[in-house]
């Protein structure tokens, strides 16, 4: 799984060019980004795509010295069970 990424966004495209999986981050301020949707297709969930796609986002976040107001019920769940990455949540 390659996953393609964006300055507000990350997704999985199936080979036909479908967007299968994503998370969107736009930014709200300077250095401050809103992750306010995750969506994975039914033929991907159960497979841990939806915490790649967040694990992923965390990683691209802190390495661009970015912070993240969570919106998305999915990445308020994640983030709270993924302490590691309590530095990048504003």
């Amino acid at each position: 799984m390659e996953f393609i990424k964006t300055p507000n966004s990350i997704y999985l495209n199936d080979e036909n060019g479908k967007t299968v999986a994503e998370v969107t981050f736009p930014e709200v301020e300077k250095d401050v980004v809103n992750i306010n949707h995750t969506f994975v297709d039914a033929s991907l969930r159960g497979q841990g795509v939806a915490g790649q796609l967040m694990r992923q986002t965390a990683e691209y976040l802190r390495q661009n010295n970015k912070k993240a107001v969570l919106t998305c019920s999915y990445a308020i769940k994640w983030f709270g069970e993924h302490k590691e990455y309590s530095d990048i949540v504003k």
